[in-house]
Order: C-alpha cells, then sequence, then structure tokens
C-alpha cells in the first residue's frame, strides 16, 4: 500500500518508520520542504521518498495527517481537494509547553470533529492517536502479542482500508463505529483513550 504522510514531526517519522518497516510505500512531506527530508527518508530506506503535502496526498492510498494540533489549519490548507480521499488523523489536542504537553480546550467539540472540518470530502478514519510517538516503532515485548489501535470513521471501506495497514505492521485494529460514536471514546480524555498501551495475545 502507498502511504502519504503530511507532517515529518515526531509523529510522522515514528508512522513512516512503522510503515515502511512493514514494506509499505511512504511518501513524507513537511513544511521544510522535501530537500531537507533527504536524512530522514536515507535512514528509512527504499521504501521512503520525500514530496510536497500535495505530493504525499496524491501519492497515498492513504494520507496521513500527522501535525501538531496547533498546524492542523496549515497542514489541512496544503492540499485543497480531500474529496474522496482516506485520511488517517492520529492527532490529538495538545500542545508542548515548558511544562509539558498540555490539553488544549476544544469548546466541548470532540478534536477529531473539528480536524474532519478542515478535510471537506475526506474519507476520515481516527486511529493511532493512544501512543506516545516513540513508542510506535517499538515491537510487542510478549509472543505472538499485537498492540491495540482503534479505529472510528463513517465509510466501511476507508476504514477497511486503514485497518489492513495496522495489521501488516503488527497492530491488532478494533472498529469502535463511526466519527460520533467511536472517535469521543479514544480522543484524549476519553475512557479507552489508554488502551492501546495495552498488548492483546493472539
Amino acid at each position: 500500500m502507498d502511504v502519504g504522510i503530511i507532517g515529518a514531526g515526531r509523529l510522522g517519522t515514528a508512522l513512516a518508520v512503522v510503515f515502511t518497516r512493514a514494506g509499505h510505500k511512504v511518501m513524507v512531506s513537511g513544511t521544510r520542504g522535501p530537500r531537507a527530508l533527504a536524512p530522514l527518508v536515507d535512514e528509512l530506506g527504499t521504501n521512503a521518498s520525500a514530496g510536497t503535502p500535495q505530493e504525499a496526498a496524491d501519492f497515498g492510498d492513504v494520507v496521513v495527517l500527522a501535525v501538531p494540533w496547533d498546524q492542523k489549519e496549515n497542514a489541512a490548507a496544503s492540499v485543497p481537494f480531500w474529496q474522496g480521499r482516506t485520511v488517517l488523523v492520529p492527532v490529538n489536542p495538545l500542545r508542548d509547553t515548558a511544562a509539558g504537553l498540555e490539553v488544549v480546550d476544544t469548546g466541548g467539540i470532540p478534536p477529531t470533529e473539528i480536524v474532519a472540518g478542515l478535510l471537506p470530502g475526506a474519507l476520515v478514519v481516527k486511529g493511532f492517536n493512544t501512543y506516545l510517538a516513540q513508542a510506535l516503532p517499538k515491537e510487542p515485548d510478549i509472543d505472538n502479542g499485537r498492540r491495540i489501535v482503534l479505529l472510528a470513521g463513517d465509510d466501511s471501506d476507508a476504514k477497511r482500508r486503514v485497518a489492513d495497514l495496522a495489521d501488516s505492521a503488527g497492530f491488532q485494529a478494533v472498529d469502535t463505529g463511526t466519527l460520533a460514536e467511536g472517535a469521543p471514546l479514544f480522543d484524549t480524555g476519553g475512557p479507552l483513550s489508554g488502551l492501546g498501551r495495552d498488548l492483546l495475545a493472539l
């Protein structure tokens, strides 16, 4: 599967490692442009390339919006046309401060609803947001163990595409329902927001 990643920070890089290691082709993009990503591409290996956000979006069977919360508007605007694209959203309403991570007040609006509203026509799937970026590339430490990835989305084909991507990378995808039903369960502060750290023995 081809995966376009918009965002080359900690989260985007971690997911690029996960997906290239699973044998998928990945195009990474960031605010500094493709040339600045050459060292990352070299590190990721032959399955990786760099492009602009538009090129990454056009490249991917799945497009990953992996940017900090405060950069979501600019990242969404970097691709003028989202209609029909399967977009994986691992974004949480968090902000880096001198004291550490701070939860952003979304005014009572579910965070995933806010992000989906920036991507008109996209087939949005929430997932991969219950892990710290540095934990994502780590392998499960028990025999035959798979870590859970909770997914939510309104389009069944888009969810299946992301679930296949997750499963191929060694995770166990769990469908929690639609964006309205499922995403609030594992958005930051939701009752299942820490469940992805558990291991599911298969």
